[in-house]
């Protein structure tokens, strides 16, 4: 057993790597920023609000983010916290991002979902479940706004088992909603955690920990209250479900924690459950088998591009998960898709916008390197055997536009600007397969998405954009490319455009219009997701 292999086995064991998964506005980055300062990395939280008089979100960096009061691009924050080495993927709720939560969540080893307490299941929490589950991760589900009006506990517990088929588990219950939340039960201790509402959550909750019948507990509660507890748990009890570790990381499974995030309750307690019951580092498929965290041979893949996270110096920074193996400063590794070897010199831990060098990493870690133009999505690199990571996949959009420039002169900041936001996957862009229209076709899940493309092209580039909409509402990619697509002749209604990889798109105006192309052509093969790196170079028109 070799001294390299006892060093890896020990750096994996003591790191989790997550990410946040949510619909809008249920709280997801307040959760992220109490998270940071229950885990001592940021000592005063930032209330995630519109208004330039309050602090922003530590995960919010972006200028756009802070006006709107929203996540737009994901963002990584590393942390130590009780001998624990935290890897925190902050994901967008918005559904007009969810392609970068995605791909996000291909770096994640287990997913917390966030729900509103008030509201329950909603659309994107159901879809990024979806997303979670195609992968196996272990998911951890906290559901917020306590101290609001809420649902029936009991009532949610039953929607998430019916609605998600996943078996909830509680590990600590609710002692009243509202203005009557009191803090909550911990089933595995059988205390009680009363809270002291502090300022706006800022600082840790003021927290008095009793045995569950403990007289000043009681008193504290309230009689009905008590009384309820008493009435709930021998329900959860009786017909609740039985713990099993191996069913919550085969995704079977889903821990429940009730809290409040805006005031901190019940965050210190889900944070420390997590950590004890999470999983290490997973293994990973790859095109020579399984790889294990452990494996001596370093090995990652790229899974986001940022530009400009700095303003001042116009950096690109590739988001790199690491998979096996340890990372060392200025390594020389193995670039797959090019085949050149890559000298990683300035490797960077990353945390929202601040950024600062490390010289190793591990298994679970995710490492920003500079990136000048080297990188993709869906990149792998390595040391060693060759291997190659799943390509991360491109999702149907659903909304396209022209994108004009209507200033000449500005003609070479427009195309840098749009090749960047291309490579960081920020938005797809496609072209027409007419060479006389220059223009490139903004294609989108959602309205924002377009809004941001503008707004960074003008603050990033200083380029003025123009939209035009275009009428169509469905893409599909040509599994078998030109060749498929000459052979069967000329298609009604429907527009023929290349993607960045120059493999053939279909635009349809609606969902109608698809399928009477479906119907006409039955060998013609069409598909809503397409890889978003390939080895190969891709056959163009």
């Amino acid at each position: 057993m070799s001294q390299l292999w006892q060093e890896l086995e020990r750096e994996v064991e003591r790191r989790r790597t997550f990410a946040i998964i949510s619909h809008p506005d249920a709280g997801k980055t307040t959760l992220t920023e109490k998270l940071l300062l229950y885990g001592g990395a940021i000592h005063l939280a930032g209330a995630v609000k519109a208004r330039a008089a309050q602090r922003h979100a530590t995960s919010d960096w972006m200028e756009l983010e802070k006006q709107r009061g929203i996540s737009i691009t994901s963002t990584v924050l590393q942390f130590d916290y009780m001998g624990y080495c935290i890897n925190l993927l902050d994901t967008p709720g918005h559904k007009d991002f969810s392609e970068d939560t995605y791909r996000t969540l291909a770096a994640a080893d287990n997913a917390v979902m966030l729900v509103d307490g008030a509201k329950g299941l909603e659309p994107q929490t159901r879809k990024l479940f979806e997303v979670c589950r195609m992968r196996s991760l272990p998911i951890f589900t906290f559901i917020n706004k306590m101290d609001r009006p809420t649902r029936e506990p009991l009532e949610l517990l039953d929607e998430i088992e019916k609605e998600l088929g996943i078996v909830p588990y509680v590990m600590n219950w609710a002692i009243g909603t509202g203005d009557q939340f009191k803090g909550v039960y911990d089933r595995s201790s059988k205390t009680v955690h009363l809270f002291k509402r502090s300022a706006h959550g800022q600082r840790e909750a003021d927290v008095n920990i009793y045995p569950f019948d403990d007289p000043q507990a009681i008193k504290f509660i309230g009689n009905n209250l008590y009384n309820q507890l008493l009435e709930d748990l021998e329900v959860l009890d009786s017909v609740g479900a039985e713990w099993n570790t191996q069913d919550l990381h085969s995704g079977k499974l889903t821990p429940i924690f009730f809290g409040s995030a805006m005031t901190n309750f019940g965050v210190e307690l889900f944070l420390k459950s997590f950590l004890e019951y999470g999983l290490t580092p997973a293994v990973h498929d790859s095109s020579s088998g399984e790889v294990s965290p452990t494996d001596e041979d370093f090995s990652a893949f790229v899974f986001k591009l940022q530009a400009n996270m700095d303003p001042r110096h116009r950096d690109r920074i590739a988001f790199v998960r690491v998979c096996s193996g340890k990372f060392e400063k200025d390594m020389s590794v193995t670039h797959l898709r090019s085949g050149k070897n890559i000298r990683l010199s300035h490797a960077q831990k990353l945390f929202g916008q601040d950024r600062e060098a490390i010289d190793v990493a591990y298994a679970g870690d995710v490492i920003g390197l500079n990136n000048p133009g080297t990188f993709a999505i869906g990149d792998t690199i390595y040391l060693g055997k060759k291997r190659q990571y799943a390509g991360i996949p491109c999702f149907s959009p659903e909304l396209f536009c022209t994108l004009r420039n209507p200033n000449p002169s500005k003609f070479k900041q427009f195309r840098k600007g749009i090749s960047e936001l291309q490579e960081e996957g920020a938005i797809q862009i496609m072209y027409s397969v007419d060479e006389a229209k220059r223009d490139p076709i903004l294609a989108a899940v959602g309205q924002l998405q377009f809004e941001v493309a503008q707004y960074r092209l003008q603050s990033e580039y200083n380029v003025e954009t123009m939209l035009e909409s275009m009428p169509y509402s469905v893409a599909r990619w040509v599994e078998d490319g030109w060749d498929a697509l000459e052979s069967v002749g000329r298609l009604f209604n429907t527009m023929v455009v290349k993607d960045s990889w120059n493999r053939p798109v279909l635009l349809f105006k609606n969902q109608w219009n698809l399928n009477q192309v479906e119907s006409d052509h039955p060998k013609l093969k069409l598909k809503a997701i397409a890889p978003i790196a390939e080895l190969t170079s891709t056959e163009t028109k």
